[in-house]
């Protein structure tokens, strides 16, 4: 018996398949429905899936095929490892969590999630307050929303994420190019994405 991966949920009117590298070896991703919501799922052969480097990087791949997928689709991601025996638990979930997908899908309805990391050369001296004033002053007029991210390293002066609507792309990379040429030699800047919205996104749903 073949058991659902679950990489997201989207609206059950945008119909999504397609073959691709999914988690588990599996070579073709499609949709479980239940009434306005569906599932996009890859079989797998466990409810209880290893995160391998290699798989975590086939979830995030696959969400970015289905952001891109025939013209784009919104999608509510789900973190790495949510796996069901089969169509009726899967099923149940959509059906008892609708209120939270309705209100997730309008939250990021076309948004997009990218981040920013700024690390302190080495030797280099850096206001660290001021840099934080300064990237908010420039960046939060034009993202819809940010979170802020564990500072992991001594050296790493900021890490935030931002959700950016996807008409504002564009503003929002030249503002992220300017900041790189203010800081050059200060700061080095890590700008990473598209992904799927994960930071802005809470549901949970429990794997059976």
């Amino acid at each position: 018996m073949s058991h659902k991966y679950v990489y997201g949920v989207v609206e059950a009117s945008d119909d999504v398949e397609f073959e691709t590298d999914a988690v588990g070896d599996a070579d073709r991703v499609y949709t479980v429905s239940h009434r306005r919501y569906a599932a996009v799922v890859s079989d797998i052969n466990t409810t209880e899936p290893e995160e391998t480097d290699e798989d975590a990087q086939r979830h995030d791949d696959v969400l970015r095929e289905i952001m891109e997928h025939d013209g784009g689709q919104t999608i509510v991601p789900m973190r790495f490892g949510m796996a069901f025996e089969g169509d009726r638990e899967l099923k149940n979930v959509l059906r008892n969590a609708q209120p939270a997908f309705r209100r997730a899908l309008r939250d990021i309805d076309g948004k997009i999630e990218l981040g920013l990391k700024l690390v302190e050369e080495e030797d280099a001296e850096v206001d660290r307050e001021a840099i934080v004033e300064d990237v908010a002053d420039v960046l939060e007029p034009i993202a819809d929303q940010s979170v802020p991210n564990d500072l992991f390293s001594d050296r790493l002066v900021f890490n935030r994420s931002y959700l950016v609507d996807e008409d504002d792309r564009e503003a929002f990379d030249d503002a992220v190019a300017d900041l790189e040429d203010r800081y050059e030699d200060r700061l080095m800047v890590r700008y990473t994405g598209p992904f799927a919205p994960y930071s802005f996104v809470d549901v949970k749903i429990g794997a059976q």
